[in-house]
């Protein structure tokens, strides 16, 4: 089973390499990426954004630039080469915006309110009764690696476990390799048992691979205290995709059935699974839709250790759920397989 796979160098390319690209090129072109802050155009003196930037946080948060141009700063917001203009009339703060993006124009617009209240309360003299503080629940050196690395690998694993287990099963039947095993002396369950031994140490190669390229100083990802739980995590999401690789192995009848029916799982797992974009703001129902494919809970459980610095205790429900895929695909598998293409 290792030398075939080692000498089939598309397989190669694809299981190991190709996903690594990903990473690499996701990786340089976010890797260091906090959240965007928010271009304003300040035109004319305001003393409350003023004041804000100058004893405050804002510019964390906030790009202020100041311009004369009120007719070219409103065109600018309406191009959308910036998010707003802030202009001040006396005791009013006047907000222009575009609504073409509301998630700009909605923090521009919760900052301002802020800004005015804090504002209206240090006109009154008195000190106010409470007060926010606001506190990031990650470390302040997170970076958008610490995302990639976990949600990309997962990605890879995924394809390769339900394409590598599918595409096998389908031609070893349809050539008639498997009628041949089945009289030949080598037992049965010792060669599927290489088969899903082979994927367990291709796949902690490619988790090897991942964390030693991502943790590279052009990426600089950093793992947390309970890192290592990713590695039975890894092993229980490749036994979950090989078994719904086994499965539609046991039910296509031929390589273009599976093929086909490989891409309808594969695809749409690796978007709501989250392994390309995250799934925070996404509607309601999409998110609850995420987590009938196993790759959510794979992805969420890598991420809680290997970003988040979670303890190894937050990883259990994930490899939970993932080994419960695994059992339950390999019965149905079982129950559907059969030797012959007929």
């Amino acid at each position: 089973m290792f030398l075939g796979f080692r000498r089939d160098r598309t397989a190669l390319f694809f299981t190991v390499l190709f996903p690594l690209m990903f990473l690499v090129v996701f990786g340089g072109i976010f890797g260091h990426q906090t959240t965007s802050k928010v271009k304003v155009l300040e035109v004319g003196p305001s003393v409350v954004l003023d004041q804000a930037v100058a004893h405050g946080d804002l510019a964390k948060v906030m790009k202020v630039t100041k311009t004369s141009d009120r007719a070219d700063a409103l065109r600018k917001v309406e191009k959308g080469d910036a998010d707003a203009v802030i202009e001040q009339h006396g005791p009013e703060l006047v907000v222009h915006y575009s609504a073409a993006d509301q998630v700009k124009s909605g923090t521009v617009r919760g900052l301002m309110d802020s800004l005015v209240q804090s504002a209206n309360l240090a006109a009154t003299g008195k000190p106010p009764a409470y007060k926010v503080t606001n506190q990031q629940v990650e470390d302040d050196s997170l970076k958008a690696i610490q995302f990639f690395t976990p949600s990309l690998l997962g990605w890879a694993l995924a394809s390769a476990g339900v394409f590598g287990a599918s595409q096998t099963l389908v031609t070893w039947r349809t050539k008639g390799i498997l009628r041949r095993l089945q009289l030949s002396p080598a037992p049965i369950p010792t060669v599927f048992a290489a088969r899903v031994a082979v994927s367990l140490a291709v796949a902690l190669v490619q988790f090897a691979l991942f964390v030693l390229v991502a943790q590279l100083p052009m990426f600089g990802l950093q793992l947390g205290g309970s890192w290592w739980m990713a590695i039975p995590m890894v092993l229980s999401g490749v036994l979950a995709f090989l078994a719904i690789g086994m499965l539609i192995g046991a039910w296509a009848k031929t390589q273009e059935t599976a093929q086909a029916v490989t891409q309808l799982v594969v695809l749409p797992m690796a978007f709501l699974g989250g392994s390309f974009f995250p799934l925070d703001d996404a509607p309601t129902w999409l998110k609850g839709l995420s987590y009938i494919f196993p790759l959510r809970y794979l992805n969420d459980g890598m991420l809680n250790v290997m970003g988040r610095g979670l303890g190894p205790m937050s990883a259990l429900p994930q490899i939970g759920v993932l080994l419960g895929v695994a059992v339950v695909g390999t019965l149905i598998a079982m129950r559907l397989f059969r030797w012959d293409a007929a």
